[in-house]
């Protein structure tokens, strides 16, 4: 509970606790995005079982981290009236989890059809995988340094940009090589969802570091 000598200064750092918390948990989970990957190029369908049950468990975690952030807030209450925007920071980045879920569903339903992807594809998949890993990390940064003030949370948002911009590229490059593959349409359709789950999750990446700017004005 708030007490009533706590400064707004004070449930402003409880806030942004609970945040960096939960974006460790959706950055745990992103990391396993490309280990899916590999398990994809590889064909191991034994790893890529056990780590799509890892990204469930993850997910679920994420989901109670986030349950967290909005019961830590309640407790908060109004002494502290910038909460909408912590929450709304904490509903985008849990989002990205949600996608890494429906990632690794597809592929291993691919590798368990036994559909024939051609491995400059599967290398490219990674390639994008690698660069929404890249991105979450980036927003991680700002979330980090918010409490250093706006000007370095502005530089770490801009890098996340860059970031975004970097992902865009490479799932329109590898969108268009998809779709001039000879490949079986339940597996390109389910490749197309994947491709379109990373950009999203480098969407909210995105979404989510202007949200973090917002904050950076408020610290």
């Amino acid at each position: 509970m708030v007490l009533p000598a706590e400064t707004e200064e004070r449930v402003k750092r409880r806030a942004l606790i609970v945040c960096q918390e939960h974006l460790r948990k959706v950055l745990d989970l992103t990391r396993k995005v490309p280990q899916m990957i590999e398990c994809f190029i590889k064909n191991d369908k034994a790893k890529a079982r056990q780590l799509y049950n890892e990204i469930r468990v993850g997910e679920a975690d994420v989901d109670n981290a986030r349950r967290m952030v909005s019961q830590e807030l309640a407790e908060i209450g109004a002494i502290l009236l910038s909460r909408e925007d912590f929450l709304r920071f904490a509903n985008l980045t849990g989002e990205i989890a949600d996608f890494a879920e429906g990632i690794a569903f597809r592929l291993l339903k691919i590798m368990e059809h036994n559909w024939n992807v051609a491995e400059d594809i599967k290398k490219d998949l990674l390639k994008l995988s690698e660069a929404v890993l890249e991105t979450v990390l980036k927003l991680r940064e700002i979330i980090m340094v918010l409490s250093y003030g706006s000007t370095k949370a502005m530089e770490k948002a801009s890098e996340v940009e860059v970031a975004e911009q970097a992902v865009d590229e490479l799932y329109r490059a590898l969108d268009i090589k998809l779709l001039n593959c000879k490949l079986e349409i339940p597996a390109l359709l389910l490749l197309r969802d994947v491709l379109q789950l990373l950009e999203d999750s480098a969407d909210k990446a995105e979404d989510a570091a202007d949200a973090a700017r917002v904050l950076a004005f408020i610290m």
